[in-house]
């Protein structure tokens, strides 16, 4: 039975990807990757929140809750919350600079920006090493789900069916199949979360039975030094790397900026699921102390109260909440790769080696999944420090005249380089967030080189009218 409707689901998800892509077949590479910029706000609301509450936010949220304490969860709802109010007003100047300059990828922007071939590659590398990552944190999360619900599937199975699945959205209507999917993503996802945590609280007699003195004895209650300075310093750096890093691939789809601010207002609502998933958390921390694997907290915790059916919707809600990001991503990267990485694709043959892209990327995320897999919210970490690479150019592009282009591409080698050497080593820094760190190195060499030697005089996108705008010359593969 439980098979049965999580196949279902599925094959329903599939049909609806069909059929939003039906006026689309054919189109260009524009109706491909930003759906020729017509999105309404209702459907960038549903493509935004379907991106940002993923599978891990039902699996990796209450994982971290378990495995860390109250901490993760404070920075965690703390940057959702701060981004939006952010996101109000930066996401409609990232929507301005890609409609400027025609662009249906940030490294567009980028090159177009500063007219400059070696920033447009490296914002592109930089992007690509970020993503790997975030493709690889949508597959544990499924493997997860799937293969702690009873069913009889090995991991091999488990992300082999999830890349098939994300390749057949994206390959059928590119970035509509991700939007249109993503209603019935929701409904799954917000029906899971809450009988989870519903059934979390009547089972063990109320709120208080779930998060009694015995069950926050070992999850923390309160939090200070380390704990504190890291919650607040990742509030801080996660809530700007939220649209500046992720943004392009939800904000580029719009018609319009109006359309941006619209969607955006409504946003905060959907935190509403957290108590539940909180819920679900300490349920799973008193009833199911020292699981091997953090990961599957959730999942154990709907195993235990639920029946069969309901379970099957739970697990429906899961899997298309981490194929759809995964689609999502694949698409983004497949974006870059025939626009940006690979030099003269004409413009009829883009659109078929994004599809191929894509589906490489796939791959290469499912054998990481397999060979290397770790604490989900241990991947987002590293994904958010390097996308924060991109963050100082895109403020010297809405906000700065006189940026050089040469200090935006030395600050993100740099950030990068340091991202990564602060992650692999551990380093704490006194509960400091890494990330930070190596955005403000970032930032430091982008501004401070500029103010010491000014670059060429541009009009900031934020100074801008909201007009398009013929795309400037540049050294740009076609297309």
């Amino acid at each position: 039975m439980l098979i049965l409707i999580v196949a279902v689901v599925m094959g329903l998800s599939i049909l609806l990807a069909l059929w939003a892509g039906r006026s689309s077949r054919g189109g260009g590479i524009s109706e491909f990757l930003v759906g020729g910029r017509s999105f309404p706000p209702w459907l960038l609301y549903f493509l935004a929140v379907g991106e940002v509450y993923s599978i891990g936010t039902m699996i990796g949220f209450p994982s971290g809750i378990y495995a860390h304490g109250a901490s993760y969860g404070i920075w965690f709802l703390g940057y959702i919350l701060l981004a939006y109010s952010l996101g109000y007003f930066l996401a409609p100047l990232v929507w301005r600079a890609a409609r400027k300059h025609d662009a249906m990828t940030v490294p567009d922007v980028f090159g177009r920006h500063y007219g400059s071939r070696t920033l447009e590659l490296i914002t592109c590398v930089t992007m690509l090493i970020a993503l790997v990552p975030w493709g690889q944190y949508q597959f544990i999360g499924l493997q997860v789900v799937l293969s702690n619900l009873g069913l009889k599937l090995t991991p091999v199975q488990c992300v082999i069916l999830a890349g098939i699945i994300a390749f057949a959205y994206i390959a059928v209507s590119g970035i509509r199949s991700p939007a249109f999917v993503s209603i019935l993503k929701d409904a799954f996802m917000l029906l899971g979360v809450v009988l989870v945590g519903l059934a979390a609280v009547l089972v063990a007699g109320g709120t208080s039975g779930v998060t009694g003195p015995e069950a926050l004895a070992r999850a923390q209650t309160t939090m200070g030094g380390q704990d504190l300075w890291f919650a607040m310093t990742t509030i801080l750096f996660q809530s700007v790397v939220f649209y500046l890093g992720f943004g392009g691939a939800y904000v580029f789809p719009a018609r319009s900026e109006r359309a941006v601010k619209s969607s955006t207002v409504w946003m905060p609502l959907y935190m509403l699921i957290y108590p539940f998933l909180v819920f679900a958390a300490y349920y799973g921390l008193k009833q199911h102390p020292g699981l091997k694997n953090p990961n599957t907290v959730f999942m154990v915790t709907a195993k235990g109260l639920l029946p069969e059916p309901v379970l099957g919707l739970v697990a429906a809600g899961a899997a298309l909440s981490g194929v759809l990001v995964l689609s999502a991503t694949a698409l983004a990267i497949g974006g870059m790769v025939s626009r940006n990485l690979a030099p003269n694709v004409r413009p009829a043959a883009q659109r078929r080696w994004t599809v191929v892209a894509v589906a490489v990327f796939l791959v290469l995320a499912a054998v990481l999944t397999l060979t290397a897999s770790t604490l989900m919210l241990t991947v987002l970490n590293l994904t958010y420090n390097l996308l924060a690479q991109v963050v100082p150019g895109w403020l010297a592009i809405l906000f700065a005249r006189r940026v050089r282009t040469a200090a935006i591409a030395t600050g993100m080698v740099v950030g990068v380089v340091t991202a990564v050497v602060l992650y692999a080593t551990g380093v704490t820094l006194g509960g400091l967030n890494t990330g930070l760190v190596s955005m403000g190195v970032n930032l430091v060499i982008v501004f401070g080189w500029s103010l010491l030697a000014p670059g060429k005089k541009r009009s900031p996108i934020a100074l801008e009218r909201n007009e398009p705008a013929a795309v400037p010359p540049v050294a740009q593969p076609a297309g």
